[in-house]
Parts: structure tokens; C-alpha cells; sequence
């Protein structure tokens, strides 16, 4: 068996990194401006939109992160690589990937509870809100940085954003401690329930094959996917940090990271979804949604054999 491997020459995952890399940043610019003008303008259609935005920037940043740890690999030994950039644009990094996957978790938590109408959806809208500038100002700091990895010319000393955190140290721990793996393997096939369980039902539901239970019943279980998901992101990163060079040289890590992504458009489609959106005027299930039903669930299916095979796929590659 075979599979393609999008990173065969090692220059392209930095090539894909500086594109990707401008998302988080200016995604996060647009997020908060619209949020921003939606406060002002007291306009929840447009602080919905801006939820949207920012829950869709922290999806789009794990490919760019994870495009990151890549091309730090490919780049740090390379003639002319501030050292000293390298090691604080990292520890940047991985900060503001941290903050940006609660900010992320936090703007799809205030969509479902507007999508319930619950009264804590404004407040914890306010709260995403702050998150996000906490965010963008972050993300400008590991962007400031990276830009003098190669030309330290532009900028004066770097400094690491906040004293005692140092990416690398947190790698080392994750492979050095013999407890430490398997625990983050338990975390991770936890997430692994929750969410593909959750996603299960809502799409068996989609599919017609629940028609005694109304659609905001099952979309009430939500939120513990989404924990799920985050469970899943925040361990498996420890993973990728902890051999970076292994899941990079793996197509099966690509391919999941990937469906990881469609995944996550996936339960912003079904938070976000109105009763109309699934079933016509006669209540039967539109064909559409029987086809995003199906193909969610071929993208978890997808997920869950990727992240079985890693072990069994790496370094299996075709050009």
C-alpha cells in the first residue's frame, strides 16, 4: 500500500508554511474588526459572523502550526538562520497556538448557545471577543519574529514572549517520561469518543433514522464533542511536538490533519444549522443533508483509520 506524500522535497513544507502562516494573523485582524463593529453597532448578526470567522481561523491554524514545526526542522540548520529567532519564534508559537485554540473554543461555544438561546451566550461572546485581541496580538508576535529567522537585520533582540515557557523543554518531557505518552494517548482516544460518538449521532439523525427525536435534542450533545475535539488538538500536538521529524516524514499524519480540518467545518456546519436548513416544508430530510451526513461521517471514519495506521504508514511514500 501507498500514499502520496505532499512533502517529498523538504523545501515544500516551507514553502506551504509561509503561505499558511499569514492566516492566523490576519484572520485574526478581520475576526476582531468585525466583532469589533458588531459591538458598537449592537448588530448580532454581525458578532455571529465575526464568531464564525474566529472559530474558522483557529481551525485554519493547526495545519499552519503544525506546517511550522516542519519547516523549523528543514530551516535550522541552514546557513544564515538566526538561532536565537528560530528558538523564540517557536516558544511564540506555540503560545499563541495555545490561545488561539481557546479563543477558537470559546467563539463555537458562544454560537451554540446562541443557536440555544441561552442567556450566558453574550457574556461568553465577550469573552471570545477578548480572547481574540489577546490573540492578534500574539500572533503579531510570532509573525515579527519569524521575519528575522532569515533576516535578523530587520528587528532588534528577540525577546520570548513569556519567561519559562520554552516549546522545546515541553517536547523533550513529552518522549523522556515513560508515563507521559501513554497518558496522552488515553486523553487522546477519550477525545477520540466524544467526538466521533457525538458526530455519530447527530449525523444517524441527519440521515432520517431517528425521527422520533427533535433536532435541538441531539444538538444539545454538541458541546462534549467539541470537547472531544479540543482534547484531541491539544494532545495530539504534544505528540507532533514531541517527534516532529517522524509525523512530517508521515503521509497517514497529512492525510488526518487534513480530514481533522474538514471535520471541524463540519461542527461549525451542524452548530450553526437552522431546523429549515435539514427538512422541507413536509419534514422529510433534504438530499443534502443525507450527503453531508454520509460524508462526515467518511471523513471520521477517515480520521479514526489514519490515526490507527501511523504507526504501519510511516515513511511509505510515492512521488
Amino acid at each position: 500500500m501507498s500514499l502520496v506524500n505532499p512533502f517529498g522535497n523538504p523545501s515544500d513544507v516551507v514553502h506551504l508554511h509561509l503561505l499558511l502562516n499569514h492566516i492566523p494573523t490576519i484572520g485574526s485582524i478581520v475576526g476582531v474588526g468585525v466583532f469589533l463593529v458588531g459591538l458598537l453597532r449592537r448588530e448580532q448578526p454581525m458578532r455571529t459572523a465575526a464568531l464564525e470567522v474566529l472559530f474558522l481561523v483557529a481551525l485554519a491554524t493547526v495545519p499552519a502550526y503544525v506546517t511550522g514545526g516542519g519547516a523549523i526542522a528543514v530551516v535550522e540548520h541552514a546557513e544564515g538562520t538566526s538561532r536565537e529567532a528560530l528558538g523564540a519564534h517557536r516558544d511564540a508559537a506555540f503560545v499563541a497556538f495555545t490561545v488561539m485554540q481557546v479563543t477558537g473554543a470559546a467563539a463555537w461555544l458562544a454560537l451554540w448557545m446562541f443557536r440555544r438561546r441561552l442567556p450566558a451566550a453574550g457574556p461568553v461572546s465577550l469573552a471570545a471577543g477578548t480572547l481574540a485581541v489577546i490573540t492578534l496580538a500574539l500572533m503579531g508576535n510570532v509573525a515579527n519574529i519569524g521575519g528575522e529567522i532569515r533576516h535578523p537585520e530587520i528587528g532588534a533582540a528577540v525577546a520570548v514572549p513569556f519567561p519559562g515557557i520554552d516549546a522545546a523543554a515541553l517536547a523533550n518531557s513529552v518522549v523522556s517520561h515513560l508515563w507521559v505518552w501513554p497518558a496522552l494517548e488515553t486523553l487522546h482516544f477519550v477525545g477520540m469518543s466524544l467526538s466521533f460518538g457525538v458526530l455519530l449521532v447527530m449525523n444517524i439523525h441527519l440521515l432520517g433514522l431517528m425521527p422520533g427525536t427533535p433536532f435541538l435534542t441531539v444538538h444539545r450533545l454538541l458541546p462534549w464533542g467539541m470537547l472531544g475535539v479540543m482534547l484531541n488538538v491539544a494532545t495530539g500536538m504534544l505528540f507532533f511536538s514531541g517527534n516532529i521529524q517522524q509525523y512530517m516524514e508521515n503521509p497517514a499524519f497529512h492525510w488526518k490533519v487534513v480530514l481533522l480540518v474538514l471535520a471541524g467545518l463540519n461542527y461549525l456546519y451542524l452548530t450553526v444549522v437552522e431546523d429549515d436548513w435539514v427538512s422541507d416544508s413536509a419534514g422529510r430530510i433534504r438530499p443534502i443533508t443525507r450527503a453531508l451526513a454520509v460524508s462526515s461521517l467518511a471523513v471520521w471514519i477517515g480520521i479514526l483509520y489514519f490515526g490507527r495506521m501511523l504507526p504501519y504508514l510511516r515513511g511509505v511514500l510515492t512521488s
